[in-house]
């Protein structure tokens, strides 16, 4: 008797385990199905604002492993989510959103902000939970973004997050990823500060923010770029000043872009930082406009046609062509890049509005992952390119 109640717990533990297994990849398959049928560039953007909305307080955890066989091994041992990653996947929906309000004034998605608000900060507009790494400065920056809260509701929290930001200045006076990493720098900390530095500076008058910034951007060029072709490496270390990683790599585009695109919009048209960024904008546009595909889309590794597509690189170089269309010079081609991206990332979107196939968290430096899927992040890029593109001059 006892034979038989251990071989039944037996069974019971590896049915549950294969079920673990399983039923992701069927979930997957069936929410993929009828996938990439928008045509209505309307019904696609209310689509994707919906699943933005219904994640902006229940964010999808997303997945820091790539296994997908004995996945509860990563579960007991906390290795497979991880809430560092969460800032940003937060961040990217609620600057979405906010440029969705700026088309509709849609109260109910104004209550949606402010509940999740409330979730991230006390009454007296600090951090509930004081982020530790500098990847938390995207999501200060998107609340800075907010037009309907008061300017300073959110002031403490702003001010805590310039100090940690200080906290990581390295020798070089630029910023580390991490405090136990500052031998490196890595092109995801420009798309995480620099934005956060350029506006927080502009807005309380802080020109040391606003140099840091630049700095940050500047030093990276300088030392994590591939030479002619204007492409970020994954980092650089800083001791020998030897880029590491992969040249090319699209999401470290996308941190880029988003680092210098945003951070030169922050900049007022006087600062005497904005025609040194402006250039840049120009520099990068004809670089990754050399390498989107025919599709429309950027591949996850942008060098090579091979590679497959990632729609969280697409997301993010189709926000910097929008904005980048702005300047005269390079606008005609700029645009028809993000048209061109907004048509592929159609064709990505699930019939739920949820955009598939964004590559998976990144393991280590030249370690990346091959798993797409779904990405909030990627989602609050797509609302905010669709909607800036609908309220554009240029569109």
């Amino acid at each position: 008797m006892f034979i038989q109640i251990v071989g039944l717990i037996v069974i019971i533990i590896f049915i549950f385990i294969i079920l673990i297994d399983v039923i992701p990849l069927m979930r997957d398959w069936v929410n993929r199905i009828h996938i990439g049928r928008y045509n209505d560039k309307q019904l696609w953007n209310q689509s994707i604002i919906n699943k933005g909305v219904k994640w902006l307080n229940k964010t999808p955890k997303i997945k820091v492993t790539d296994n997908t066989r004995l996945v509860i091994i990563d579960m007991l041992k906390g290795n497979y989510t991880k809430n560092a990653i969460q800032h940003w996947q937060e961040a990217a929906l609620l600057l979405g959103l906010t440029a969705y309000l700026k088309n509709k004034d849609d109260e109910n998605v104004q209550k949606d902000i402010v509940k999740f608000l409330k979730s991230k900060f006390d009454r007296n507009g600090q951090w509930l939970n004081k982020p530790q790494h500098v990847d938390g400065a995207i999501l200060a920056y998107a609340v800075m973004k907010l037009d309907f809260i008061e300017q300073d509701a959110y002031r403490k929290a702003l001010d805590y997050t310039w100090e940690l930001i200080k906290e990581h200045i390295g020798e070089d006076g630029t910023v580390g990823y991490r405090k136990s990493m500052q031998s490196y720098r890595y092109v995801d900390t420009i798309g995480f500060i620099c934005p956060f530095l350029i506006a927080y500076g502009v807005r309380y008058k802080k020109d040391e923010c606003i140099d840091l910034a630049v700095k940050q951007i500047k030093t990276y060029e300088q030392y994590g770029m591939l030479d002619n072709k204007f492409i970020p490496s994954h980092a650089y270390k800083l001791e020998n000043e030897v880029p590491l990683g992969l040249y090319g790599w699209g999401r470290g585009l996308g941190w880029y872009a988003i680092g210098l695109i945003d951070s030169w919009g922050e900049l007022p048209n006087n600062n005497k930082h904005k025609i040194v960024l402006e250039e840049s904008v120009k520099n990068f546009a004809k670089a990754a406009r050399s390498f989107q595909q025919e599709n429309g889309s950027w591949n996850w590794t942008v060098t090579r046609k091979e590679s497959r597509p990632d729609s969280s690189t697409t997301a993010t170089l189709g926000w910097f062509m929008l904005n980048a269309a702005k300047i005269e010079e390079i606008s005609k081609e700029c645009l028809a890049s993000t048209e061109e991206a907004l048509s592929y990332l159609m064709k990505v979107t699930r019939k739920s509005g949820t955009v598939d196939f964004s590559q998976g968290d990144t393991k280590d430096i030249g370690v990346y992952s091959m798993l797409f899927n779904i990405l909030p992040f990627t989602q609050g890029f797509c609302i905010r390119l669709m909607n800036s593109y609908k309220s554009s001059k240029v569109a």
